[in-house]
């Protein structure tokens, strides 16, 4: 591997290097701004504070700062600022906005152009995208005027996250807590990626380990736990790709901004592609589907016998091989326990595959379950390129931009 190929394996990838101005208003959930704050810092991006008034009496500026290694601004004056135009000058320079929480208040004054402090003159002046987190009573998140606000911000291109049902700070359970973190995430993912390579582009992923019965009780799988499937589907959404996730059971929570298809066994992911692959771009089989499956599953649960039972298997649908919509870039996993290079060739192109992705299993760092990946990338042409031990977020950065440089010889138009 040479030098410059490293350095592009190490560079990181997502909201790395990105700015990023967090506006945090008075909502009990604003110790949740805190989290936010961390998470992002510790992703790589530069995170701006400002806070409102009424979130001082939540949180103090110190715990921000603490967390940012950042001043944290607070008034519209400041007469210590480095700039004399505070909001014009963390206007412009932020790549994203995010307010989280974003109380009822915020929401009317941002819907209707109000601007009495630092925050709003922020929202008035920023051309880059706006992220809300919404966080606030039940009733307040359902009367009309909140709504009308919401339509309002939608509408000019806001995007809005969350908020969740659940036990509110007034002891009634509705509709009003802030998002889950991961998926405000998400969605400043999603909008710093508007712009990005595979913008404009469809992307169907597959993931996750498919479950054949073989009673009410018991099923045929395997441990794939669908991590590397669902970082293929935010990573590509981070691009600007429409994604559809494909995903037998696993213990994720779906990502943020993407359309998901829960589906079990391989005749159900078979038959979701299939609907899914004539307005596809790219179809990445990242999924670990069973090969085989019971040729007859039982009504009821099988009971002990005394005797020993044979089980007779028939093969599960091939879905890689006929998935065959014209112009659909195939991306194809080969997850091998012995001769990883001989068994992925052959899988590449028997199924006629643009790419395939080939791992040991058996290799420290590159098992089921794991956060990390050692990856072999193989193209239909033979190139062959082996990839050091990375995490798995960073594995599918390294196989989307290979999946770039196929799909930007081709023209738009499916998704």
């Amino acid at each position: 591997m040479t030098a410059k190929e490293q350095i592009g394996l190490d560079r990181r990838r997502g909201l790395d290097g990105s700015r990023i101005l967090l506006g945090v208003t008075g909502s009990i959930a604003a110790y949740k701004g805190a989290d936010l704050a961390s998470r992002l810092t510790q992703r790589g991006a530069l995170v701006d504070v400002v806070m409102t008034g009424s979130a001082l009496e939540f949180v103090t500026p110190l715990t921000f700062r603490s967390l940012t290694h950042r001043p944290v601004v607070t008034r519209l004056f400041d007469v210590e600022s480095e700039s004399s135009m505070e909001h014009i000058a963390l206007a412009e320079s932020s790549d994203v906005i995010v307010v989280a929480p974003a109380t009822a208040d915020l929401i009317a004054k941002a819907a209707n152009g109000l601007a009495d402090d630092l925050l709003t003159c922020i929202l008035l002046a920023t051309r880059s995208p706006v992220v809300l987190a919404p966080a606030m009573d039940g009733y307040m998140f359902e009367n009309p005027a909140t709504q009308e606000n919401l339509a309002r911000l939608l509408s000019r291109g806001y995007i809005v996250v969350g908020p969740e049902e659940g036990r509110l700070a007034s002891g009634q359970v509705g509709k009003g807590r802030l998002a889950d973190v991961a998926d405000i995430i998400g969605a400043i993912g999603l909008a710093l990626g508007r712009n990005g390579d595979l913008a404009g582009r469809s992307v169907l992923v597959t993931a996750g380990g498919t479950q054949e019965p073989l009673d009410p009780v018991r099923r045929l799988t395997n441990r794939s736990s669908g991590k590397m499937g669902y970082a293929l589907a935010e990573a590509a959404r981070d691009r600007g790709a429409g994604v559809v996730l494909i995903s037998a059971p696993t213990g994720l929570r779906p990502p943020y901004g993407t359309q998901m298809i829960p589906v079990t066994t391989a005749q159900e992911m078979m038959d979701a592609v299939a609907r899914q692959a004539a307005e596809t771009d790219v179809l990445i089989m990242a999924a670990a589907v069973a090969d085989y499956r019971p040729s007859f599953a039982a009504d009821n649960k099988i009971k002990k016998s005394g005797k020993a039972m044979t089980l007779v298997l028939e093969e599960t649908p091939d879905i890689l091989m006929e998935a065959k919509a014209l112009g659909l870039i195939k991306v194809g996993f080969a997850a091998e326990s012995q001769d990883l290079v001989v068994n992925a060739r052959q899988k590449l192109e028997k199924k006629g595959l643009d790419l395939i992705v080939a791992n040991d299993i058996t290799a420290e760092g590159s098992g089921f379950g794991s956060e990390t990946n050692r990856v072999t990338i193989i193209h239909r042409g033979g190139k062959m390129e082996e990839l050091p031990t990375l995490m798995k977020s960073e594995v599918a950065h390294q196989v989307l931009d290979r999946v770039v440089a196929l799909v930007s010889a081709r023209p738009k138009g499916k998704g």
